[in-house]
């Protein structure tokens, strides 16, 4: 009896623990490295609720584009933008994406898509959420979480509070890398 008990708790706390996400595998085709000055945080992107939006983020990863790219807007305690390769915030890769909205919260570490008033306006530009932002929630797509290296995004240089965030001379996206390509 005391054997069964044994392997019956083993067995809940592996449960628990892969429901926590700590005993879960990453899928290599669904991981970002996301390499910034002060270290490499580690991406699980969420294809389930956001198939679209992940292919892209992918194919654009896989092009080189967010390499150098700046954090143009970072507000603390709030999130941390980037993916536009003019660092205005007005720019992007050119290619509109249809809104892909789940119940999926804007949590600490949570990546998301920007965009304009029009919800199927997404391109190339995602902030990483630094705290819960639960007003987000539902209106727009979150299509990733950080796994690993959460401290190195809260090191990225902060905004302007006057100025919306707007960051001068921002850090960088020195590489981002799918898993999956990295030798």
């Amino acid at each position: 009896m005391l054997r069964w008990t044994r392997v019956l708790l083993a067995a809940l706390f592996a449960t628990f623990l892969f429901s926590q996400g700590e005993a879960k595998a990453l899928d290599p085709e669904n991981t970002l490295y996301l390499d910034l000055k002060d270290g490499r945080v580690v991406i699980e992107m969420r294809p389930d609720l956001a198939p679209n939006h992940v292919a892209r983020i992918k194919e654009l990863t896989r092009q080189g584009f967010y390499n150098g790219v700046v954090f143009h807007r970072v507000i603390d305690g709030f999130m941390a933008q980037t993916g536009d390769p003019t660092g205005t915030g007005s720019g992007g890769s050119g290619k509109k994406l249809k809104a892909e909205f789940s119940s999926a919260p804007h949590i600490r570490g949570t990546l998301s898509m920007a965009r304009t008033p029009d919800p199927d306006s997404a391109d190339s530009q995602f902030f990483i959420c630094f705290a819960p932002s639960s007003f987000l929630d539902r209106q727009y797509t979150v299509w990733g979480r950080v796994v690993e290296g959460m401290e190195f995004v809260d090191k990225i240089k902060k905004g302007s509070q006057s100025r919306n965030g707007q960051v001068s001379d921002p850090d960088k996206i020195v590489k981002m890398q799918v898993a999956a390509d990295v030798k």
